[in-house]
C-alpha cells in the first residue's frame, strides 16, 4: 500500500519497497500536486498487486543524465560523439530541465522546452572565428540532437526500471528543413583540377572524390591500407582500405573513455592544449571499407610515394614517418582545417563556386549513382554509409531522376500519343510495338478469361 502526506507546498507518495539486498525500506516521492500525488498511488498500489514495483532512484534528470553517461555513454559512444552528447548536456539540457524531477517531465513539457531553445541563443562554437558576428540561435538541427539524446536516455531509464514510459516518444520536434548541399558537377571539379598548383591538395582532391571519402578518412590513411602495386593494376584491382581516421579530439573526453579506439597519439604542438591529434578508428563500424581506385588515381599515388620517398631519404632523421599517404613536409599529418583553408584558397583566386571540401564526398556519390544507375548498395559499400536508407534519403534526387527516366520510357513504349490499337497494328516490330501489342492483349476482356482459365488447367495438373 502507499499513503500521501502533505508538507509544505509539496505532496509526497510514501510506501515500503525491497532492496536489490532484500531490506525493507521506505520511499518519498514528491510532486506538485495532489492530482499527480493520486495518480502515482494507484501506479504503485496497481505495480505492488502485480509484483512489478518500479523505484525511481534517479529523483531529477541531472542525476539521470549522469547515471546515462557513466553507464551507458562511456561503453557505447566514440570519442567525439562523448564530448558533443556532454557538450548539449552542459549547454542546453542541464540548465533548463536538469532540476526537474523525472515524474515531471511530460511529452508537453519537452515540446514546450523544444520551442524555448528556438528563442535561445546557441553557445558559441571553438571554430567560430574571433571578430566575426557570429550571434545567432539554437537550430532545428541541434533540436533534433537534443531530443535524440533525450530518447536515448529515457529508453535506458526505462531499461533501469527507473520509469514506466519515455516521454521523448510522443513528443513533437520542431521540424528540421535539410539543408540542401551544393556541390561541383564534373566539369566545375576537372577546371579546379587544372588550375590547382598545389600538388598536395590536388592530390587530396582527387583521391576524396574517387573514394567517397571524410576527410578525416582521407588524412588518416596510411600507406599499408594501400595496394597499388602491378599486380593489382594489371588486375584491375588497385584499392584502398579504410580503417581509420585523423581526428582532434578533447583531451578530457579522450582520458575518460581511456583512449577508447584510439590507434596513435600525435606530438602535441602546443603546451597546456586542451585538444590533441590523434589516428583512431572510424566512429561506425560500417565506415570500415575497402574501396576500389580508378587507375589514374591509383598511378597518382604511385607518383606522390616515389616525391615522398625521395623526401624521406633527403631529410633523413628530420622526416618523421607515420607512414600517412597525405603529410607535411616533415612527415606530420596535416590536419583537416588546413586542407579546408587551401581549398577555400583555391576557390577564391579562380572564382569558382563556393563549396566545402566534404561537398566532393556528395559530388562523388552523385555520380557514382548516375552511372550504375542508382545501384544504392554498391554505393553504400564506397561511402560506409551505416544504412542504405541514408543514402536514399540524401541522394534521393538522383534516384527522382532515374524514376522520371522510367516514366519517359513507358511513354515511348506503351502511349507515344498512340491508342493501343494503332499502336497494335503499326509496322513497327521493334521494342515499342512488342509492348503496346502486349497491353493490347492485356486488356481484352477475351484474352485475360483465357489467362485464367489457362493458369488454372495448370494448377489442376500439378495438383494430380
Amino acid at each position: 500500500m502507499a499513503s500521501i502526506v502533505r508538507r509544505k507546498n509539496r505532496v509526497y507518495v510514501v510506501y515500503l519497497y525491497d532492496d536489490a539486498d532484500g531490506n525493507r525500506k521506505q520511499k518519498w516521492e514528491s510532486f506538485k500536486t495532489i492530482e499527480e500525488a493520486k495518480r502515482r498511488k494507484v501506479e504503485v498500489e496497481y505495480q505492488q498487486e502485480l509484483g512489478k514495483l518500479v523505484v525511481p532512484h534517479c529523483n531529477t534528470l541531472n542525476e539521470l543524465l549522469k547515471e546515462y553517461v557513466s553507464l551507458y555513454g562511456k561503453t557505447t559512444w566514440a570519442i567525439s560523439t562523448f564530448e558533443s552528447n556532454n557538450a548539449l548536456i552542459q549547454n542546453y539540457i542541464s540548465p533548463v530541465l536538469g532540476g526537474m524531477k523525472l515524474n515531471e517531465i511530460t511529452p508537453r513539457v519537452l515540446e514546450k522546452y523544444y520551442m524555448q531553445l528556438l528563442k535561445t541563443k546557441a553557445v558559441a562554437r571553438c571554430t567560430d572565428k574571433k571578430g566575426t558576428d557570429t550571434e545567432r540561435y539554437v537550430g532545428t538541427g541541434t533540436i533534433k540532437k537534443i531530443h535524440n539524446l533525450l530518447r536515448s536516455c529515457f529508453h535506458q531509464a526505462m531499461k533501469w526500471e527507473l520509469i514506466e514510459k519515455n516521454p521523448a516518444v510522443f513528443a513533437t520536434v520542431p521540424k528540421n528543413e535539410a539543408v540542401k548541399r551544393s556541390m561541383w558537377d564534373a566539369e566545375t571539379l576537372f577546371h579546379a583540377l587544372e588550375v590547382c598548383e598545389d600538388e598536395d591538395l590536388k592530390l587530396a582532391i582527387n583521391v576524396a572524390f574517387a573514394c567517397s571519402l571524410r576527410i578525416g578518412e582521407l588524412l588518416g590513411l596510411t600507406w599499408d591500407c594501400v595496394d597499388v602495386s602491378e599486380e593489382s593494376l594489371a588486375e584491375g584491382k588497385p584499392y584502398i582500405h579504410v580503417t581509420k581516421e585523423l581526428q582532434r579530439v578533447n583531451k578530457g573526453a579522450k582520458d575518460t573513455l581511456e583512449d577508447k579506439d584510439v590507434i596513435r597519439i600525435f606530438p602535441e604542438q602546443k603546451r597546456n592544449a586542451r585538444t590533441v591529434l590523434v589516428l583512431k578508428k572510424p566512429k561506425t563500424e560500417t565506415s570500415v571499407r575497402k574501396v576500389f581506385l580508378p587507375e589514374t588515381v591509383a598511378k597518382m599515388l604511385i607518383t606522390h610515394r616515389k616525391k615522398q620517398l625521395a623526401t624521406m631519404e633527403a631529410l633523413g632523421k628530420e622526416y618523421e614517418d607515420y607512414n600517412l599517404v597525405i603529410a607535411g613536409p616533415f612527415g606530420h599529418p596535416i590536419e583537416s582545417s588546413r586542407i579546408n583553408d587551401k581549398f577555400h584558397a583555391l576557390i577564391e583566386e579562380h572564382d569558382l563556386p563556393k563549396v566545402v571540401f566534404h561537398s566532393l564526398r556528395h559530388s562523388s556519390i552523385t555520380y557514382k549513382l548516375k552511372l550504375n544507375g542508382g545501384d544504392v548498395k554498391s554505393v553504400q559499400g564506397d561511402s560506409g554509409h551505416a544504412q542504405a536508407k541514408m543514402v536514399t534519403d540524401q541522394y534521393s534526387h538522383i534516384l527522382d531522376e532515374d524514376r522520371r527516366t522510367n516514366a519517359q520510357r513507358f511513354e515511348e513504349a506503351f502511349y507515344s500519343g498512340k491508342s493501343p490499337s494503332s499502336a497494335g497494328s503499326s509496322a513497327d516490330t521493334g521494342a515499342a510495338g512488342d509492348a503496346a501489342t502486349l497491353m493490347k492483349l492485356l486488356t481484352n476482356p477475351e484474352t485475360a478469361s483465357l489467362l485464367k482459365a489457362l493458369v488454372n488447367a495448370m494448377g489442376n495438373e500439378e495438383s494430380k
